[in-house]
């Protein structure tokens, strides 16, 4: 059974038991999904209130481009546990003879960038769902703030955790290339998600605080 097939109590024992996966990548993911359905969940409650008239065509939008979000990030929480699987089996392999060793090695390394690029690929999406959410910040339904400002929480949990495991796994390829691409441009996606999110945390804080 994929992890987002089960239910939140036997997913939650699952994470909490002696398991090495589902770890912090898909928890990760998981984050970065309600984040997103939490910013289109904003979305929808501004549509169809009078008060909002001028931002219906917008949150219609935010919401359209938010749901299509929510299922890619729904999808990385299998794929991150799946990632860490083939790593775990390359470890498996046999090494007597050098044949056996170097294609052991292989694995590794093929395994080892697959479980760099499923978190990275998180950090992008999650990265967009903060991008969709900001737009929010234009006008909503200020009844949700609350949730727009936990959405910002979600989505940055998402790209830092996300970002722990990008950084985890380019200690170990040996495309050094490869893995200065993956932190140089990382790097970038967690100070706009900074920014982004304090924007939208900021902003929340002080609607609710009046």
């Amino acid at each position: 059974m994929k992890l987002v097939e089960m239910s939140v109590a036997a997913y939650i024992g699952t994470v909490a038991s002696d398991a090495p996966a589902p770890g912090g990548g898909s928890a990760s993911a998981l984050c970065g999904a309600q984040g997103a359905g939490l910013s289109t969940m904003v979305a929808g409650l501004t549509l169809g209130k009078k008060k909002y008239a001028d931002r219906q065509a917008a949150c219609e939008a935010i919401r359209g481009d938010g749901m299509p979000l929510v299922e890619a990030l729904k999808a990385q929480v299998d794929k991150d546990t799946e990632a860490f699987n083939l790593v775990s089996a390359a470890f498996k392999m046999p090494k007597e003879t050098d044949a056996e060793k170097a294609a052991r090695s292989a694995a590794i390394q093929q395994g080892t960038l697959v479980s760099t690029e499923v978190p990275f690929e998180t950090m992008k999406l999650a990265l967009e769902a903060l991008r969709n959410a900001h737009k929010l910040l234009e006008g909503f339904n200020t009844n949700a703030a609350s949730d727009l400002g936990v959405a910002a929480l979600d989505l940055l949990a998402c790209v830092k955790g996300a970002w722990l495991n990008v950084l985890i796994n380019i200690g170990s390829l040996k495309d050094t290339e490869k893995a200065a691409a993956f932190k140089a441009e990382g790097l970038a996606i967690v100070r706009e998600a900074e920014e982004l999110a304090g924007a939208i945390y900021g902003a929340v804080e002080e609607m609710v605080s009046r």
